[in-house]
C-alpha cells in the first residue's frame, strides 16, 4: 500500500484545523490487524514457528490456509469461500502491514466520523472483500495466495476523496528529496490511484503487490460514497438571540 506519496498525519479540513477525530472501529481494525501480525509466522517473532526453512513453511501454510488463492476460491471448497474476509486480517510482512495501517490511521478516522460507525464497518469489510475478488476474478488461474487489508484501505481512500475532496494531505515527494507538501486530497489521492492503474496494466503476479485490487478498492470506495453519502451537509447557522424584551417567535 506504501506508493510514492506517504500521509504523515491527520488531514486538515478545507478551511479548517485538523483535529483528531472519534473512531473506535479505525482504532480497533489497527489493533485487531496488528495484533493478529505479531502472533502469526509473518512476523517472525513467535519461537514457536521456528526459524529459517521452517518458519518459510509455517508462512506460507499460514498465508495459504487464511489468504484468497485464486485458483481454489472458485472451486466451491467451504473454506475458501470465507478467505475474501479472513485475508484482510493478514499481512504479509511488516512493511506490508505499516503501510496499510498508516493509511488507515490517517484516512479512516474522518471518514467513519463521517459516515458512521456500523455503516464504516460494513463498508470496510465490503469493500475489501470485492477487492480481492476483483484481483481473483481477473487473475482465476493464480495460485499464489493474496492477503492484506489493501483493498479495504483503498476503498477508505476513494470515500475520503469524495467526502473531503478539499482537505490537505502532507505528502513527500520523492523527486523533490523527499520535501513534506501539503496538497488537497483531490491531487494527491488521484495521482495515487493512477499509479496503481499503470502499475496493475504492467505488472505480472509476480511482483508479490496487487495493484488490481487497489484500483477495485479505491473505485468502489468512491462510487459507494457518491451514491450513499450525496453532497456534502451544510449547516445552518444558529438565528442570533432576540434582543432583550422582546418574544421568540
Amino acid at each position: 500500500m506504501i506508493g510514492n506519496w506517504r500521509a504523515l498525519r491527520f488531514p486538515a479540513r478545507s478551511g479548517g484545523t485538523a483535529r483528531r477525530p472519534a473512531a473506535p472501529v479505525t482504532y480497533a481494525l489497527i489493533a485487531l490487524c496488528s495484533a493478529l501480525f505479531l502472533v502469526s509466522p509473518a512476523a517472525g517473532l513467535n519461537p514457536a514457528y521456528g526459524t529459517g526453512e521452517e518458519l518459510v513453511a509455517a508462512q506460507r501454510a499460514y498465508f495459504h490456509r487464511w489468504g484468497v488463492v485464486p485458483a481454489q476460491l472458485f472451486e466451491g471448497a467451504p473454506r475458501s469461500a470465507l478467505t475474501p474476509l479472513t485475508a484482510l486480517f493478514v499481512h504479509g510482512s511488516w512493511v506490508h502491514l505499516l503501510g496499510n495501517m498508516l493509511f488507515l490511521y490517517v484516512f479512516g478516522a474522518m471518514t467513519e466520523e463521517r459516515i458512521g460507525r456500523i455503516r464504516f464497518t460494513l463498508f470496510y469489510l465490503g469493500c475489501g472483500c470485492l477487492a480481492l475478488l476483483g484481483y481473483a476474478v481477473a487473475n482465476d488461474g493464480s495460485t499464489q495466495s493474496l492477503v492484506g487489508a489493501s483493498g479495504a484501505v483503498s476503498g477508505v481512500l476513494g470515500a475520503f476523496l469524495f467526502l473531503f475532496p478539499g482537505a490537505r494531505v502532507t505528502s513527500l515527494l520523492p523527486f523533490l528529496l523527499f520535501l513534506p507538501l501539503r496538497f488537497p486530497a483531490w491531487v494527491v489521492l488521484p495521482f495515487w490511484a493512477g499509479v496503481q492503474w499503470v502499475a496493475a496494466t504492467r505488472a505480472g503476479q509476480g511482483t508479490g503487490v496487487a495493484y488490481l485490487a487497489h484500483v477495485v478498492g479505491f473505485g468502489l470506495g468512491f462510487g459507494c460514497a457518491w451514491v450513499c453519502s450525496g453532497r456534502p451537509t451544510r449547516v445552518k447557522p444558529a438565528p442570533a438571540p432576540a434582543p432583550e424584551g422582546e418574544n421568540q417567535p
